[in-house]
């Protein structure tokens, strides 16, 4: 997958960002729609042979495109707020909304980071990141005031619709001294399992916590957990080495590209992956709510990985491309 998207001129994805945008709304609308639900939430198409395919992970991708298109259009001059902010904030919007229905906080969120990346590094104005970061400071604690306020109420109501599991994963981080041992039984077990790899971990599958059952899906939202019980702080430390040298390697590309939408690009993929290797390695220490975002290229799922070799390949193909000629229009 990566060499064969390294191949393809990163400016033919340029040239049908709005399809590709089309393509994920529709996506989105369909797995809501006809899909049944699996582990509480309606996110996954099935295809043949017991695969599945995750709309909002190939969404991620696409709005990195069209922001990156919507930007360049302003050719480096300050974006304006109602021209430039308020469009790309209906472009994220929508599919932000469609994938918080599903439920799926996680991935709805990294909508919003690759958002607030692309549009630092794209000349927004320090008026507009002062105000945007109120609103969002604000309404935070509001968020918060009002879990508690109405704490009962929302415990019930999603007890109700069968999705007990994101108050349970709200009130661990937001109130950790009042949930119960169920509803801390994932935080706290990756933590203890964590701390008893030490220095250089437990062995090869030989974590303990992992192999008893006590760490949910190792495999996927918790593998970092394994990494750490297993390889100890040696394994994370490199695993973390190799993070930092991709990301740094990433913006290195982003600095050297002759076309501004080439930059935003790299600039969101850097912004995604940031946030998902903060987001699951920080949950599972007890620094982030617990959410179902996977560790890149670490996780075990296939829509991700996919997506993010894709993403690779997109860099390699703007990094080559860069080389060659400089964009005309």
């Amino acid at each position: 997958m990566v060499l064969f998207v390294s191949m393809i001129d990163y400016r033919v994805f340029l040239k049908v960002w709005h399809v590709l945008y089309g393509i994920g709304i529709v996506m989105l609308v369909a797995v809501l729609l006809f899909v049944p639900e699996i582990n509480g939430a309606k996110g996954w198409f099935k295809l043949p042979g017991d695969l599945l395919f995750q709309p909002a992970e190939a969404v991620k991708l696409f709005l990195i495109i069209g922001i990156a298109v919507l930007m360049g259009r302003r050719k480096g001059a300050p974006l304006t707020f109602a021209q430039d902010l308020v469009p790309i904030g209906v472009f994220v919007g929508i599919p932000f909304v469609l994938v918080m229905a599903q439920p799926d906080l996680g991935n709805a969120v990294i909508y919003l980071v690759i958002a607030l990346g692309m549009l630092w590094i794209g000349n927004v104005k320090y008026t507009h990141v002062l105000t945007g970061t109120a609103i969002v400071v604000a309404g935070l604690v509001a968020f918060v005031m009002l879990f508690n306020t109405f704490n009962a109420e929302i415990k019930q109501y999603l007890e109700d619709k069968k999705k007990l599991h994101w108050y349970q994963r709200i009130n661990t981080f937001v109130n950790p001294s009042e949930a119960t041992s169920d509803e801390r039984h994932q935080a706290e077990n990756a933590k203890i399992a964590i701390g008893s790899g030490g220095l250089t971990g437990d062995g090869f599958m030989q974590g303990d916590m992992k192999n008893r059952g006590f760490i949910p899906y190792p495999y996927s939202d918790s593998i970092f957990v394994v990494v750490g019980e297993e390889f100890g702080f040696q394994g994370a430390a490199i695993l973390l080495l190799l993070y930092f040298l991709l990301i740094y390697r990433m913006i290195i590309t982003a600095f050297h590209c002759h076309d501004l939408r080439a930059s935003f690009i790299v600039i969101g993929i850097v912004s995604m992956f940031v946030f998902q290797i903060f987001q699951n390695i920080g949950m599972t220490i007890g620094l982030m709510p617990i959410t179902g975002i996977t560790l890149p290229f670490v996780s075990y799922g296939g829509t991700s990985l996919l997506i993010n070799m894709f993403c690779i390949g997109l860099v390699f193909s703007i990094r080559a491309h860069q080389e060659v000629y400089q964009l005309n229009d």
